[in-house]
């Protein structure tokens, strides 16, 4: 499987499960997707911003949700295997990506493994062992939640500063190499984090410096 990021910006999410995995997987669509959950019950569970329909479809009956929602994904996510079943073939008639979450690792076309995942500002980093391990998953997650702090600042402050560059005419290379010095500095780095100094000044020093410029 080749990691990609999928915009779900105007896209539909189905899923059909109100356990504990359909509630992680509706809240993590719903953040950015329009998100429906089919399920006879939901025990209290935040499902986020989701629609929850309260239906206990048959397999029979599953195919008539899919026509009717209309998703890019469809996540199976119930502790009934002919529902989860019939929840794949409907997404594969309709061309739509399909989550078991009762198989980890699907490798047909189409699968969807959804990766645990650490969000700051802008950037995203996803780590999946292609559903071998979620613990270890899980572990990695939490060791890249301390490394990546102040990593959303970091990439507002270097698309602040690239566009600058491009405006002041300076060349491709120069303005990547003055780039790249300011993404590995560790003052920068420090001062995003810790606020002791001004992320932006210090910044501009390293370009300084790596264009050969007087401090």
């Amino acid at each position: 499987m080749i990691p990609l990021f999928h915009d779900f910006s105007d896209e539909s999410v189905l899923v059909f499960g109100g356990g504990a995995v359909g509630a992680r997987k509706a809240r993590r669509f719903a953040r950015e997707a329009r998100v429906v959950v089919v399920s006879p019950a939901f025990g209290g569970r935040d499902f986020g911003d989701a629609e929850l329909v309260r239906a206990a479809p048959t397999p029979e009956a599953v195919s008539g949700w899919v026509d009717r929602v209309d998703p890019a994904l469809v996540v199976a996510a119930t502790d009934d295997d002919a529902v989860n079943g019939a929840a794949e073939a409907a997404a594969r008639g309709r061309c739509a990506l399909v989550n078991r979450a009762d198989r980890a690792g699907g490798r047909d076309a189409g699968s969807v493994v959804v990766p645990a995942t650490v969000r700051d500002g802008p950037v995203t980093v996803a780590v999946s062992t292609g559903g071998a391990s979620p613990a270890l998953s899980k572990y990695l997650r939490e060791r890249l939640e301390s490394e990546l702090a102040g990593a959303g600042a970091m990439a507002e402050l270097t698309g602040e500063l690239r566009e600058e560059l491009k405006g002041d005419g300076v060349p491709p290379d120069e303005r990547r190499a003055a780039i790249r010095a300011v993404a590995r500095s560790s003052r920068v780095w420090k001062a995003l984090r810790t606020a002791e100094s001004n992320a932006r000044r210090e910044a501009e020093r390293v370009i300084r410096e790596t264009r050969g410029e007087p401090r």
